[in-house]
């Protein structure tokens, strides 16, 4: 793949998207007992924990982390143009700042579509070690959800399936509010049951 290809604003997404997942809103289950954390909702599994990414300046959730079956997987949901995907184009500026960071990725088709397998040098580590993610991306209606997945779901298929099977799990809200494509989906604190007494 010698040629220089142009972007392509195709939709990514695996044929079985609508009914096997990552849905939209529209399309999940209302009796599932989801975790909502605004912009994405999750099914609770045993063994799953759950981590919010917070940013210091400005307190907002920008990713939530699942950390399953001794893999992390870290999910963002972003507002997509209704006719045309996302993905292409991030995973070609994903592989720009890979190689930025000095290390290198390649691009494999995987469950979702094509994937980056990235492999990233160890900031404060032994010199030469490195850790392996893998980047995937899903182009829903007016929505793209990104994952990345690092630890043994990474290098290890057994633990990937189980991984993905979870990615697939997610609910995209995207909502009626009008946003620029590539905006994160505003996240939000899952709503904590009220204190006895309160």
């Amino acid at each position: 793949m010698s040629d220089i290809e142009p972007v392509d604003l195709e939709k990514s997404a695996p044929e079985d998207r609508e009914t096997e997942g990552p849905l939209d809103d529209s399309e999940a289950n209302p009796v599932r007992p989801y975790i909502d954390l605004g912009g994405v909702k999750v099914l609770p599994r045993e063994g799953l924990h759950l981590r919010l990414e917070i940013e210091e300046e400005s307190q907002r959730v920008v990713a939530v982390a699942l950390d399953y079956a001794g893999s992390t997987v870290q999910v963002q949901p972003f507002a997509a143009p209704r006719s045309s995907g996302l993905w292409h184009e991030i995973r070609a500026q994903i592989a720009d700042q890979v190689a930025a960071q000095g290390g290198r990725s390649s691009e494999r088709d995987g469950v979702f579509g094509p994937e980056l397998v990235a492999e990233m040098p160890v900031v404060g580590a032994a010199p030469g070690e490195t850790r392996i993610a893998r980047f995937v991306g899903v182009d829903g209606p007016r929505w793209f959800l990104r994952g990345v997945i690092s630890g043994e779901a990474a290098v290890n298929p057994e633990a990937a399936s189980a991984v993905e099977d979870l990615f697939r799990s997610i609910v995209v809200v995207r909502g009626s509010v009008p946003m620029p494509p590539r905006d994160l989906i505003p996240l939000t604190m899952p709503p904590t049951p009220a204190a006895p007494g309160a």
